[in-house]
């Protein structure tokens, strides 16, 4: 359960954010939507993954049932690639590395941790959610990267 201070925290991220890009973008209101989308992905990427080191027991306990090699290494790494990546797509500074990871770790993470198609009856509704979930970050992340190829 996310706190409210960090819920709050989140909120005003995000409007900051929002006024931040509505008054630096230039006129074009293409450009103005796709760099909203892409500091919204980015900050929301980023707070998530947040919420893996706030409950890394719980986050290293998920990722050993899920048969991931050394979880008490690779969660805590996942979740900063998660928080670095996203923080650097929201601001894109080097875009392709930000956006590549994200769209990995997703590629990965995805049918990995949450195959709903696997799970106990009373775990799959929450997994296919997870999995919808981070299917259409996936798809975001996608577009971002190829974004970053382009614009560079």
């Amino acid at each position: 359960m996310i706190s409210r201070g960090v819920r709050d925290l989140g909120v005003y991220i995000l409007v900051a954010a929002t006024t931040l890009v509505a008054y630096t973008m230039e006129s074009d209101t293409t450009d103005s939507l796709s760099t909203l989308g892409r500091v919204l992905f980015g900050l929301g990427v980023a707070l998530q993954a947040t919420e893996d080191f706030r409950e890394m027991d719980e986050t290293i306990e998920y990722a050993d049932s899920a048969d991931v090699p050394v979880p008490e290494l690779l969660a805590p790494f996942a979740s900063g690639m998660m928080v670095v990546g996203g923080l650097g797509t929201a601001l894109w500074r080097f875009p392709r590395l930000a956006t590549g990871a994200v769209a990995t770790f997703l590629a990965v993470v995805t049918p990995t941790m949450h195959d709903f198609w696997n799970a106990d009856p009373d775990d799959k509704s929450g997994e296919r959610l997870a999995f919808f979930g981070n299917l259409a970050m996936f798809g975001a992340a996608v577009a971002f990267l190829r974004a970053a190829y382009n614009r560079e």
